[in-house]
């Protein structure tokens, strides 16, 4: 059952949780207009602890990847789930989100007592959940799912690139930069665009017409 406590804000006093039976965890890719929604879900080994844990967006490619090699060698237990553009677009991307965190979750090789969840809502577990606003930077173990869930969407941006050249997704990552803008008008909607975003919906309305 979930915990019935407010969602804790910045600066709220956290919750005592033991931490080799609580996982922490975090998405990646609500923003972009391509690509799948990926969420991780960490327990981590508090006899080896990870130096350096942040929020992903604090620290650069290169230390997520450093960091993600160690969570992955380190942590009691780890997972990588996603929801795919189409499950976006038939759910929501709120909804999205909470189905590939519930994955994660569900994924741990451990079953956790305690889930904290990074963020103001929880998706619905079998286990206790709190949802902790800012919590990629208060919680090391929703700081490691944040960087596990960063640097395996960006590797699945990169294969994308690799199928769709022409969107220039390794540069972009999905997000709607004005590179990005550019080309999706260019070349309309790719087969991994999520459809149910307004710029997507307009570069292909655009293409309708032409």
């Amino acid at each position: 059952m979930k915990l019935q406590n407010p969602t804790l804000s910045l600066f709220d006093a956290l919750p005592s949780y033991d931490e080799a039976s609580t996982c922490g965890v975090d998405e990646a890719g609500r923003g972009p207009l391509a690509g799948p929604v990926f969420a991780a879900a960490v327990i981590l080994d508090p006899a080896r602890p990870i130096a350096g844990l942040r929020d992903s967006k604090k620290l650069s490619a290169a230390q997520r990847d450093s960091l993600a090699l160690q969570i992955k060698q380190q942590a009691l237990s780890w997972a990588i789930a996603e929801a795919s553009e189409a499950e976006i677009d038939e759910l929501n991307i709120l909804q999205a989100t909470m189905l590939a965190m519930r994955r994660a979750v569900e994924g741990l090789h451990i079953a956790p007592a305690l889930a904290l969840i990074d963020g103001n809502r929880c998706p619905p577990l079998a286990m206790a959940a709190q949802a902790i606003v800012k919590g990629d930077d208060k919680v090391q173990a929703i700081s490691a799912a944040s960087i596990l869930a960063k640097t395996a969407r960006d590797a699945a941006l990169e294969v994308l690139h690799g199928l769709y050249p022409q969107y220039a997704f390794d540069q972009h990552k999905g997000y709607p930069t004005k590179l990005h803008l550019e080309l999706l008008q260019l070349h309309g909607p790719s087969p991994v665009h999520r459809l149910s975003y307004a710029p997507v919906r307009a570069a292909l309305a655009l293409r309708a017409v032409r």
